[in-house]
């Protein structure tokens, strides 16, 4: 039998108050939780998002962040941004810099989302456990998509309240 992950639970300041069951943060209890989401630019200022796997429990076949992920107990968000970026994509050596955190609310759960990004131009090596695919997209197509159901709810509110404003030195 696979055993359950155990996520930690924190104050909306981020500082860890207790732990819980993946299943009863994704219940309906909305216990907040951190998560990470990690924007991968090209140079060319588009945006690399991922498909996510059929098989997910939340927001399955959408296209989402770049990467996205529970932070571990006794993990810091950036430790679990490289982490997560190791898991999902194959990437190592990236530097995510730190855009803003804040709280993500859905009919089923609750998340701290802690949120990054960094350019890289290289090759991805898709972990094909979580994701279904993934390509890069430009801001105007992603624009045009939003409200559709085609994104996740996680990534239109990333995209809305800040990656749609630009980042320095990218779009």
């Amino acid at each position: 039998m696979i055993e359950e992950e155990i996520f930690p639970l924190v104050a909306e300041d981020g500082s860890v108050i207790g732990e819980a069951p993946r299943s009863v943060c994704h219940n309906g209890t909305k216990l907040l939780h951190p998560v990470i989401h990690l924007h991968i630019f090209n140079a060319n200022g588009e945006l690399f998002l991922q498909k996510r796997s059929a098989k997910k429990d939340i927001q399955p076949n959408r296209w989402d962040s770049s990467v996205a992920g529970h932070i571990d107990l006794d993990e810091t968000p950036e430790d679990a941004a490289l982490r997560e970026a190791q898991e999902e994509l194959g990437l190592s050596g990236i530097t995510p810099i730190f855009i803003t955190k804040y709280i993500i609310e859905t009919d089923r759960e609750r998340e701290l989302s802690y949120c990054y990004y960094c350019v890289y131009d290289g090759g991805f090596i898709l972990n094909e456990d979580e994701l279904a695919g993934g390509r890069f997209w430009s801001i105007e197509e992603i624009r045009s998509k939003l409200d559709k159901n085609v994104f996740t709810s996680n990534f239109e509110l990333d995209f809305k309240n800040f990656l749609n404003k630009g980042l320095p030195g990218l779009i």
